[in-house]
């Protein structure tokens, strides 16, 4: 994208449409030490997370990636998340049950998410575990996922694509995109 003419296009959020967006960097490094200048002589190890946030309606931008000391969008995802309109599934997904780290207590949503979607129930997808049920050695997780698509079979193809599990859609439904952040509205 470096380079690109289109860079405000995917430069925003894809909720709220608000350009009042922030990165929070998170690094963690093993470096040697220069004995005589002690400064930093060799990167042994190092890791660096980044989570870009809008800071309008507080959601994270899973289009958005850091790289290179910049925000830049991740290719397969932007361009569904920004142009795309929001759509809302009824589904199970029958995973293992030892995919399920919890079933129960806090965290138990997040859990049953991340083991139906991976880190799109988690990051990428709104989603609401309605309940789930036990059948012998697999869990069914019943949810509602909010989603960002282009189209009917888009949407269709993303949640068959992200389910770590056998994926039943029972319903599939178009909604209106929420309305563009003025800037003005405090939450």
């Amino acid at each position: 994208m470096e380079g690109s003419t289109e860079v405000r296009s995917w430069l925003r959020c894809y909720r709220c449409w608000s350009q009042n967006l922030e990165v929070q960097v998170h690094y963690e490094g093993i470096h040697r030490i220069d004995p005589v200048t002690g400064e930093r002589a060799e990167v042994v190890d190092e890791m660096q997370e980044a989570v870009v946030q809008c800071l309008e309606c507080m959601h994270d931008q899973p289009h958005l990636g850091f790289h290179h000391g910049r925000v830049e969008p991740i290719e397969d995802r932007w361009e569904r998340m920004i142009v795309g309109t929001p759509w809302v599934a009824s589904c199970t997904v029958t995973v293992d049950a030892d995919d399920v780290e919890q079933c129960s207590g806090e965290g138990a949503g997040d859990s049953l998410s991340y083991a139906a979607f991976g880190d799109h129930g988690t990051r990428e997808f709104f989603t609401h575990v309605r309940f789930h049920k036990h059948e012998e050695e697999q869990i069914v997780v019943h949810l509602l996922v909010e989603l960002y698509a282009r189209s009917q079979e888009e949407a269709t193809e993303v949640l068959e694509e992200a389910a770590r599990g056998q994926l039943v859609v029972t319903s599939l439904a178009e909604e209106s995109r929420p309305p563009a952040s003025t800037g003005r509205d405090a939450h």
